[in-house]
């Protein structure tokens, strides 16, 4: 009985020192260890890759809706029979109406604060800022723009908008159309790879038209105002 039983546990120990070659010289499960040991590498850097491209598209495409806010701004007039062109607050809410419709996956109205001015020459011959118009609900400082409309109204003192290395400045007779977009981004993975954080983008245009830049931006017909007083969309 105890030889019996002897061979017994010697088959099993053959058998399973057997199944053991085998595991040692199978390759049937490589890839599968391979690819869940490399996962909580790839997906993290996958995921990282898709965060840093989602941010770059959003500054440029804050880029590109500066530059066409800027450059509609430049554009947009009635044309009067004395040869000049008034600018109206339909045509400002017309061209802000065109920035949402171009933006309108970014929301700028919820995550963000742009202001358009009007940077001329005074009657001094310095730089002032005539007026301006703003769109977004973002307020305080580092969201509203750092100039105002009452910049420059005499005097030589005011040396124009942008940082000293490139500072903007109106021709003689014209004006620049001046556009600050300070965005709220929010990242597709909060809180893990990209931060929130705020996106700024400018630009400018000199008008292109003999505009009346007297009469600022001319109240008739009837339209809302878009000052920078209010914080709406």
């Amino acid at each position: 009985m105890q030889l019996i039983d002897r061979r017994h546990a010697r088959m099993r120990l053959l058998r399973g020192r057997r199944l053991l070659r085998r595991l040692a010289r199978s390759r049937s499960g490589v890839a599968f260890l391979e690819f869940a040991l490399a996962l909580p590498i790839v997906v993290p850097l996958g995921l990282t890759g898709t965060d840093l491209s989602f941010y770059a598209v959003t500054q440029m495409r804050l880029s590109q809706a500066a530059l066409s806010l800027a450059d509609n701004a430049s554009r947009v007039g009635l044309d009067t029979s004395v040869g000049t062109q008034q600018l109206r607050e339909v045509d400002v809410n017309d061209i802000f109406q065109g920035l949402r419709i171009q933006t309108g996956q970014l929301g700028l109205g919820e995550q963000a604060r742009v202001t358009l001015s009007s940077l001329e020459r005074n009657s001094d011959g310095g730089q002032w800022i005539h007026w301006q118009r703003c769109l977004g609900t973002r307020r305080g400082a580092g969201w509203d723009s750092e100039y105002n409309d009452t910049m420059g109204v005499r005097g030589t003192s005011f040396p124009g908008v942008g940082p000293a290395s490139a500072r903007i400045t109106a021709p003689p007779g014209s004006a620049v159309m001046y556009v600050e977009i300070n965005y709220e981004y929010r990242p597709l993975i909060p809180a893990m790879f990209v931060a929130s954080t705020k996106l700024s983008s400018y630009a400018s245009f000199v008008v292109r038209d003999n505009r009346e830049l007297q009469a600022g931006v001319v109240a008739s017909p009837p339209a809302q105002q878009m000052n920078c007083t209010t914080y709406s969309t």
